[in-house]
C-alpha cells in the first residue's frame, strides 16, 4: 500500500514539475527579451548614443543623462504642428526623475542658487497633452541657465522653433547643453552650469536643416547671429547627431548654413 500511494504521488507531481521548468524557462525567455530603456529604437530626432549614456525613451521625447554632470546631454524629440496649441496649461511641478538609475537632480540643487530651472524640451511644446506636459518637468529635461538668458533669448529660439514647426509641418529636434570638465555646480548633487546650449533642427519635408549655439547669458543680439551648420555644431560636440539619415541626405542637411524664414 505505501508504495502504490508513492506511485499515485509521484504521477500526481510529476506533471506539476515539468509545468513548474516550463514556467522557469519561460519567465527567463522573457526576461532576457524584453527590450529596456536603453536598447528601444530611437527615433530620427535622436544622435547617436556613446558610452556612460542612460538612454531614457518617453512618450514625447528621449533624453541621454549624463549622471557626472546631473542633466541631459541631449534631448530629442519631433515637433508637429499639428500639436501645437494643444491648450494643455503649464504644471510648473518639478519632480525627480524616477527613471534615472542613479538618481536625478533634485529642487534641493535649484534652491537658491540663482539659476532658472530651464527646461531642454519647452513645456510650450508639450501643450498637446497633460502626460507630457507633466514628464516635461522632470529634473533630467532640466538645466541651471541664467534667468536673463532663459527668459530672455532661450525663449526667443523655443518661440522661434514653434513657429518654424507651424509653418514647415514637422521637426526634428535635438537640444542639450555642452558639457565638459571644469563646469561650476550648484545643490548636493552638484549639477553643472553650462556654458552653452545648443538646438539642432531637420525639417524633413522640405529637406533643411539649421542648428544654434548659444552662451549662457544675456543676449539682444538677433538669433541668426549664433546660427551654425548642423556639421559645424558636431564637430564642436564632438558626435554624431541625426546619424540614422542616408549618407547622403545627411550630408544636404548638415551642411547648410541659411537662416530659416
Amino acid at each position: 500500500m505505501p508504495k502504490l500511494m508513492r506511485n499515485k504521488a509521484i504521477n500526481i507531481l510529476k506533471p506539476l514539475f515539468l509545468l513548474g521548468i516550463a514556467a522557469f524557462f519561460l519567465i527567463v525567455v522573457l526576461f532576457r527579451f524584453t527590450p529596456n530603456q536603453s536598447n528601444a529604437k530611437l527615433s530620427l530626432a535622436c544622435p547617436l548614443p556613446i558610452k556612460n549614456e542612460e538612454i531614457i525613451v518617453r512618450k514625447a521625447y528621449t533624453l541621454a543623462y549624463n549622471e557626472l554632470h546631473e542633466q541631459a546631454n541631449w534631448v530629442a524629440y519631433t515637433l508637429l504642428g499639428s500639436q501645437l496649441n494643444g491648450g494643455v496649461e503649464r504644471s510648473n511641478r518639478f519632480m525627480a526623475d524616477p527613471l534615472v538609475s542613479t538618481g536625478s537632480a533634485t529642487n534641493a540643487d535649484y534652491a537658491k542658487s540663482g539659476y532658472d530651472r530651464g527646461h531642454l524640451a519647452p513645456a510650450a511644446d508639450m501643450s498637446w497633452s497633460t502626460e507630457v506636459m507633466q514628464s516635461s518637468f522632470y529634473y533630467s529635461n532640466m538645466s541651471p541657465q541664467l534667468p536673463s538668458f532663459n527668459r530672455g533669448i532661450w525663449k526667443r529660439l523655443e518661440e522661434k522653433v514653434r513657429e518654424w514647426a507651424a509653418r514647415y509641418d514637422t521637426l526634428y529636434v535635438v537640444t542639450g547643453p555642452l558639457l565638459s570638465t571644469g563646469l561650476s555646480t550648484i545643490g548636493p548633487n552638484k549639477v553643472s552650469v553650462p556654458k552653452y546650449y545648443y538646438k539642432a533642427l531637420i525639417a524633413p519635408h522640405q529637406k533643411k536643416g539649421i542648428a544654434f549655439l548659444l552662451p549662457n547669458e544675456k543676449s539682444e543680439e538677433s538669433l541668426a547671429n549664433f546660427m551654425l551648420s548642423i556639421d559645424a555644431l558636431e564637430n564642436k560636440m564632438g558626435r554624431d547627431l541625426f546619424y540614422q539619415f542616408p549618407d547622403d541626405l545627411e550630408h544636404i542637411l548638415e551642411t547648410q548654413r541659411i537662416y530659416w524664414p
